[in-house]
């Protein structure tokens, strides 16, 4: 399934819960078909199996659909407790910047108010003169756990969607080196169009990952270069903190970011990044 979270035009301030039926097609609304369904993707999850089984009974339904003209998609998440990112977790991108394979995941966060939408605007912060391009493969946590087994991780999650780590390279190499500050402006991780259920992917680690800035490919690989697994991921970071349903991870990002070309390039306003995942679909957002 691919599960969205969208709001209806003219109704500024409700979220409502609902099931895509393709990219791009019409939405099945979770709410008018069962008026006990939660209004957020979050808590949708925490309902665990019953939820998801609501979901799917009313995409066979065939009713409440609702038209794409009729609504605003929003991020798959928008209030997760976390957002959990990886650095330097595609071997491809460390020998762009001739660097070591790390023994360990690096992970850094972003704070959930960088989130914005699948086709909402980038906001160039004046603060910053490096902004720069991330596609990434994201996925969500579905259950709460602590000290996962890495054969068990999986299990734990909900499924996976598309996310640009928008990144002020300038701000990386201030602050003590930090990077959060860098990565955490308001509108630096867009995310969605969809939440694709494990079920729906065929293999997470065998997708084709692009992005496009102003219609020319800067970003081409396969999440088959991913260092360090989901599994592995959920299972290392599960030792240092509660996972809990909502939870996102950003796990990395190819070669052909902004900052390595020659000479560096940077967004500028006006400019339109489009984030491409096979299987997943395609967010795409203009700078301002």
């Amino acid at each position: 399934m691919r599960l969205v979270q969208f709001r209806r035009h003219g109704d500024a301030g409700s979220i409502s819960v609902g099931v895509e039926k393709g990219e791009g097609l019409g939405v099945v609304d979770l709410k008018a078909f069962d008026p006990t369904m939660p209004s957020t993707m979050r808590e949708l999850l925490e309902l665990g199996e019953s939820g998801l089984a609501c979901a799917r009974r009313a995409v066979e339904s065939g009713q409440c659909v609702l038209d794409r003209a009729d609504i605003h998609l929003l991020s798959p998440v928008t209030n997760p407790e976390k957002v959990v990112c990886v650095g330097m977790n595609y071997r491809d991108h460390c020998l762009e910047q001739n660097a070591p394979i790390p023994k360990e995941p690096i992970i850094f966060s972003k704070f959930p108010s960088s989130i914005t939408g699948p086709y909402d605007d980038i906001i160039l912060p004046s603060e910053s003169q490096e902004v720069d391009w991330e596609v990434e493969l994201a996925f969500v946590i579905g259950r709460r756990g602590k000290h996962i087994k890495e054969e068990e991780a999986l299990s734990y999650v909900a499924g996976f969607t598309v996310a640009n780590d928008v990144s002020a390279r300038d701000w990386q190499t201030r602050n003590g080196k930090q990077w959060l500050l860098g990565k955490t402006f308001d509108s630096f991780c867009p995310l969605g169009p969809a939440l694709v259920t494990t079920d729906a992917v065929t293999d997470p680690h065998s997708l084709g990952i692009r992005c496009l800035v102003n219609g020319n490919i800067v970003q081409s690989s396969n999440t088959d270069q991913i260092i360090f697994k989901m599994a592995a991921l959920v299972a290392w970071v599960s030792k240092f903190v509660t996972l809990t349903p909502g939870d996102v991870f950003l796990t990395g990002t190819p070669p052909g970011v902004g900052a390595f070309r020659k000479p560096p390039v940077f967004l500028k306003k006006g400019d339109v990044v489009e984030c491409q995942i096979d299987q997943l679909g395609s967010i795409i957002n203009k700078v301002v």
